[in-house]
């Protein structure tokens, strides 16, 4: 066994603490990843059983892509959450249900994975700093805090059904982020999720019909949920309003993963940026979601809750990861455990929400902080302010800027025109003096994968 910076043992092969042990490391990571990752579904109509068999199976890609040497693991971004929901609105003004809305907003998922090959093929060509010129703090910061923002109104809207249960949900992720040890600190969302929901089943607020009618064992994805089903006569304006508004949010989800690759590094001590390389993971990273995009699972990321479990446990074996990636794939075949969270309380759903969005705003504010971004220069203020006022007031002002392109209707979320008017004024006003890597503390802070980070940003050896 090697040490790690901390002079605790760290443990690279797994192997030796034996097969049971394993397997049980194998259950607390799919455990740390599993509250955040099936509430994108529970948020956004998508199904659970999906959303679970593409984590694992994407997880797996991702390893294969990455040589088998990065201990990471894949599961829901909630950065896509507002753009599932712009689309539904899109779909719902032409008449068109959440069910029929949602597999054009995994087309443009879909292409939101395929802009993680450019970028890798880009940095893979030019090298990372000269390409991450285009997205420095001062683009990706505002981004992100707009994301959080943009979600509070459903948040709210969620937490009306029943104020106590939200606000119990909301107490328990508190106490345990803040006061919890072990375990406990690492799945507070999960918790969270299981103590409003139990105390609503005790008061009779919970349906429980779908769940006893539900099978044990079933396929975990539906042909008429995923893309394929609308391929064959597509609404072309609503397809082309997926894609123009969920494409630049993997801007910022792209930020993420490069953020969260020096964490793990920095975790494991390793140089994954290096070996295998960045534009191996960001190819693993985009083609895990553009695969689950298609049969109607979330976009996958990589999890910062995994790399805490790595920095807790200090076994930095991807073998482990493998494992509970396979016991993901296991669940997603029992549509009883899916009709489960589907009965999940919208009150709880939103005291979760809160937390959760206000979390991913908070993130943002902390890459600008982070990375001292100059606000005193007007050249930063104003990029920084057209990203927040366009993406909020857009969101709660009309709800899209709309425009016609031949014979289809085009439709640009708030976040969607926030994201290009400041990628666009970042590259013509003068004055990017950003240079990625330089801080890496401040380039490893992005994390929207629904969880702040409980881990160290140490420099890899």
């Amino acid at each position: 066994m090697a040490k790690d910076s901390t002079n605790q043992k760290a443990i690279y092969d797994a192997r030796k603490l034996g097969r049971s042990r394993m397997l049980l490391l194998g259950f607390q990571h799919m455990f740390a990843m599993f509250g955040a990752t099936v509430l994108v579904p529970a948020l956004t109509g998508l199904s659970v059983s999906a959303t679970l068999l593409f984590a694992g199976l994407g997880t797996l890609l991702f390893h294969f892509i990455t040589k088998m040497k990065v201990p990471a693991f894949l599961g829901s971004s909630f950065a896509f959450i507002g753009g599932y929901a712009a689309v539904v609105a899109t779909g719902a003004a032409n008449g068109l249900d959440q069910s029929a809305s949602l597999p054009y907003a995994c087309i443009g998922v879909f292409f939101a994975g395929l802009l993680y090959f450019v970028l890798a093929g880009l940095i893979r060509a030019f090298g990372v700093k000269k390409v991450m010129r285009f997205f420095p703090p001062v683009v990706t910061g505002p981004i992100i805090i707009a994301i959080g923002l943009t979600l509070s109104g459903s948040a709210i809207n969620n937490c009306t059904s029943n104020w106590l249960i939200a606000l119990l949900a909301v107490a328990i992720i508190v106490v345990c982020n803040i006061w919890g040890r072990g375990m406990v600190r690492i799945v507070p969302v999960l918790l969270g999720v299981i103590g409003s929901y139990t105390i609503s089943a005790c008061f009779g607020l919970v349906d429980f019909s779908n769940v006893h009618s539900s099978a044990w064992i079933g396929l975990p994805f539906k042909m008429e949920n995923t893309v394929f089903s609308v391929l064959g006569n597509p609404n072309v304006g609503i397809m082309i309003t997926a894609i123009i508004t969920i494409l630049p949010i993997s801007l910022a989800t792209m930020i993420e993963h490069i953020g969260d690759m020096c964490a793990i590094s920095s975790t494991t001590g390793k140089n994954y940026l290096e070996d295998p390389g960045l534009h191996r993971t960001l190819l693993g990273d985009g083609l895990a979601t553009s695969i689950a995009s298609l049969f109607g699972a979330p976009a996958n990321t990589t999890y910062g809750e995994n790399t805490g479990v790595l920095n807790l446990t200090k076994v930095f074996d991807p073998r482990v990861i493998r494992i509970a990636a396979v016991l993901a794939v296991v669940f997603s075949f029992c549509p009883k455990f899916a009709a489960v969270v589907s009965a999940m309380p919208a009150a709880t759903i939103g005291g979760v929400s809160l937390v959760l969005y206000g979390m991913i705003s908070a993130v943002g504010v902390r890459n600008l902080v982070e990375n001292k971004v100059d606000l005193t220069s007007s050249r930063n203020l104003i990029i920084s302010a057209l990203i927040l006022v366009l993406a909020i007031g857009i969101n709660y002002g009309p709800g899209s800027i709309s425009f016609t392109i031949g014979t289809a209707n085009i439709a640009l979320s708030g976040l969607a025109t926030a994201a290009l008017v400041g990628i666009l004024l970042n590259a013509f006003l003068p004055g990017n003096t950003y240079e990625f890597g330089v801080n890496k503390s401040g380039d490893s802070t992005v994390d929207l994968g629904g969880n702040d980070r409980k881990y160290d940003n140490r420099e890899s050896n």
